[in-house]
């Protein structure tokens, strides 16, 4: 075959078929047009958008508009795709890869772009049917299957995903009730004062939020739940629940090998493991943060970024990922909600300006470091959050325009012209 080694070893693998993946395969395409790349992915589906998956929930898209590219995206790429198939071992210094029914898949460089998986609590009585995650679009599947309207629905956990879940569970017309064990929703993003005006939205939506509070059981009778039990001895009727606490990187194939890991897979500038040949990208690994550190950072444009940079070096460019920030974007209920960089820390060395509408949800929050943005935080009014990336990721000094920030028309004009062009513009998360 004319795409394979003398070795019949494919030259690039990848695993995992999402965001990153798709971006590594547009990399090494830009750079190599004959060498074999193989994709192994545990989903039977093309790549799709699981930002999606609450909007396909609610009935808003449809799986075809989920698609992240055109149906003949990997036979214009020449990529051959093993789907539904899990890779169970990874023998690095052999280079080769052991699938779930046991085929021995050779390379010569691998990507892990495996992502993230959730968080599933100890609780009697969660395992079992009626419970799903919300991470894939057969989550969501088995959902619009199960759930009924006006039956009981219990979402754990009020984050990102636990907000994405109820919206869409409450589209379809169910009772839902979300319990967060923390005092306010999104607590990883929102501080006392915006998680006051969220969950007060949240609860206007519809939507029953428990806070403080958490789930110590699953009812069932026979195999069918019933009700969720809280610590608080209150028990909630429901048909369904929904775990949505969180994700952490999937890290099982690292194990017994020398990749080294911490809170994700360590990669350097290059996107390459501890060991040579083995790239990562995406929601499974931890790399460098704007301000300094490490850090995982589990969001879309990033696992983006991260894909093109290994691909273009696995290909035999010579590109660095440079440190990124946090930055989220959704609309709670739609309310519009941007958070950028860290929103929550106070080291004692940081300025934090705030200002609240007296007469609607709108409130910003901006957190100075040395006259640096470290953080920004746009409840309701978003407009201008753009403006504000800008500034974080070329570390501005705002000394000249400090006072401007939070007044209502801060804008362009208060931006110094060398740092206009590259990022004040539009933000994509």
């Amino acid at each position: 075959m004319k795409s394979r080694n003398k070795n019949n070893r494919p030259h690039y693998v990848i695993v995992g078929n999402s965001i990153a993946g798709i971006a590594a395969i547009e990399a090494i395409r830009e750079r190599d047009r004959e060498r074999a790349i193989l994709v192994i992915d545990r989903e039977m589906r093309e790549a799709y958008s699981r930002p999606l998956i609450s909007y396909y929930l609610e009935g808003r898209v449809d799986e075809e508009t989920m698609r992240l590219r055109p149906a003949e995206f990997y036979k214009k790429m020449k990529v051959r795709v093993l789907a539904g198939r899990n890779v169970t071992a990874l023998k690095a210094r052999e280079r080769l890869l052991i699938t779930d029914n046991n085929e021995r898949m050779p390379y010569e460089k691998l990507l892990l772009a495996v992502g993230a998986e959730p968080v599933m609590p100890s609780i009697p009585g969660l395992v079992g049917p009626q419970v799903c995650t919300f991470a894939h679009l057969k989550d969501a599947n088995e959902l619009k299957k199960r759930v009924k309207r006006g039956q009981g629905a219990v979402v754990i956990g009020s984050g990102f995903i636990g907000i994405k879940a109820s919206e869409g569970l409450k589209a379809l017309g169910a009772k839902v009730t979300m319990v967060e064990l923390d005092n306010r929703p999104v607590p990883s993003m929102l501080d006392a004062e915006a998680g006051k005006i969220v969950a007060a939205h949240i609860r206007r939506s519809g939507v029953k939020l428990v806070l403080s509070n958490r789930v110590v059981a699953i009812r069932r009778k026979g195999a069918s739940v019933v009700a969720a039990a809280l610590k608080s001895g209150e028990e909630i009727p429901c048909s369904s629940v929904v775990v949505a606490i969180g994700v952490r990187p999937r890290l099982g194939l690292c194990r017994g090998t020398p990749i080294k890991t911490k809170m994700g897979i360590l990669v350097n500038s290059h996107m390459e493991t501890s060991v040579h040949n083995i790239y990562a990208a995406g929601d499974v690994t931890e790399t460098a943060v704007l301000h300094g550190g490490r850090k995982n950072i589990p969001i879309w444009p990033l696992a983006y970024e991260q894909g093109t940079v290994a691909g273009t070096n696995m290909a035999g460019g010579n590109m660095a990922y440079k440190g990124r920030m946090p930055m989220n974007s959704m609309e709670v209920f739609g309310l519009p909600l941007i958070a950028l960089g860290d929103t929550t820390t106070d080291d004692g060395e940081m300025e934090i300006m705030m200002l609240r509408s007296r007469t609607s949800s709108a409130y910003k929050k901006i957190i100075l470091k040395n006259n640096r943005i470290r953080g920004a935080l746009f409840l309701g009014e978003i407009e201008r959050a753009g403006i504000f990336a800008g500034l974080m990721l070329d570390t501005v000094d705002v000394t000249p325009f400090k006072e401007e920030l939070l007044k209502e028309n801060f804008g362009y004009i208060y931006v110094p012209r060398q740092h206009r062009a590259k990022h004040i513009s539009p933000l994509e998360v």
